[in-house]
């Protein structure tokens, strides 16, 4: 999906999230190249740890914003959260396994979320920019959201 194409009412918001999809898939390709354990283990826990924020503040502020606009939202919605919940388990069995599972588990979780960006830029954000829905303060509690949970000030 190009950014550029977003309506500006809703563009910080779906941008913001879609900027976090462009740097976990930039995490996915270091780990791919990376050339020791060490190196592979640092990129595992950096990107755990922005998926983690990510999903929280979809969870939080972005899919209540859209519940109950459309039936067909509502689907989608319910089908990014059993989504998500697949990712905190590989989330969670890469921040407390062991390193012989790593590659594995990474694996898996890169395919899995390489097919949840899919979804949500192919389909979940087309339908909110067809809903016209205004995401102007949805996209400034996100961004407040993500620095906090970062630890950054907002």
């Amino acid at each position: 999906m190009d950014k550029s194409k977003v309506p500006v009412e809703q563009r910080p918001a779906i941008g913001l999230l879609m900027d976090d999809h462009r740097a976990v898939k930039k995490l996915f390709k270091q780990f791919e190249s990376a050339s020791n354990q060490r190196e592979k283990h640092s990129i595992a826990q950096e990107t755990c740890q922005h998926l983690s924020v990510h999903a929280q503040i979809e969870e939080e502020i972005f899919y209540p914003a859209l519940r109950d606009v459309s039936d067909k939202l509502d689907d989608m919605l319910d089908e990014a959260k059993v989504e998500h919940g697949v990712a905190k388990d590989l989330i969670a069995a890469i921040e407390q396994g062991a390193d012989e599972m790593l590659e594995a588990n990474y694996k898996v979780l890169t395919e899995y979320v390489g097919h949840h960006v899919e979804e949500e830029e192919s389909e979940l954000f087309p339908a909110v920019i067809k809903a016209k829905i205004d995401l102007r303060e949805v996209a400034m509690q996100l961004e407040a959201r993500k620095m906090e949970l970062l630890g950054q000030p907002a």
